[in-house]
């Protein structure tokens, strides 16, 4: 059985990396969220275990010195990271799963699974994102400020990324990225790498059979 496909969907805070996700979830059930861990507050509506897993610094400081992360980092004076035990077991069943996280940590994603398939949602543009980051209603200026500035920084780092998606419409953004997950897994490295190990298993079987 082929190893899931792990996708990784990041980009700038505001972009709608959130939305863009949970859409595509409800159109294709079959593919796995991992609940990243955070310091960050909880936001109106959001659920331990759904939306993240809260954690003090000193319990996500654990979890750095216990390994027990893909990755981790600090963006805006929180901790984000991925439970590392999740995934792996979920790639290992053969079922795709989606990381939605900061750029950061996908870049340090891709350093431990350049196998991943890394997918950079864009804003239509600089005025649309921070009409999104002010409609929010949580952000003082300063921070509005300090997020379009590393919105930026983030956005030149978009050539480290397998795929670009921009978010105009939620409903023709999913469809790239599904599009693009039906392409990833039609990849005959997928297929061959499959035929490979059958082969394998195959010479072996019958090498042991000729003693």
């Amino acid at each position: 059985m082929n190893k899931g496909l792990l996708i990784v969907l990041s980009g700038p805070s505001g972009v709608g990396k959130g939305t863009v996700c949970a859409a595509l979830r409800r159109k294709m059930p079959g593919l796995v969220y991992s609940v990243s861990a955070t310091t960050r507050a909880p936001r109106s509506g959001e659920q331990e275990g759904v939306n993240y897993f809260f954690k003090t610094r000193e319990q996500f400081q654990d979890m750095i010195a216990r390994d027990a992360l893909l990755e981790h980092a600090e963006y805006v004076g929180n901790y984000y990271g991925t439970p590392r035990e999740f995934v792996e077991k979920t790639l290992a069943e053969g079922k795709d799963i989606i990381l939605e996280i900061e750029v950061q940590g996908a870049l340090k994603v891709k350093e431990k699974f350049p196998e991943g398939v890394f997918v950079f949602l864009l804003p239509p543009s600089l005025g649309e994102l921070k009409q999104r980051i002010v409609g929010r209603g949580t952000e003082s200026q300063d921070k509005i400020d300090h997020r379009l500035s590393v919105a930026v920084e983030e956005m030149n780092l978009l050539s480290r990324y397998d795929y670009a998606v921009v978010n105009d419409e939620i409903e023709s953004a999913c469809e790239r990225i599904q599009a693009i997950i039906t392409a990833e897994h039609c990849k005959r490295e997928r297929f061959l790498h499959e035929l490979f190990d059958e082969l394998k298993s195959l010479t072996t079987a019958h090498n042991g059979s000729e003693r």
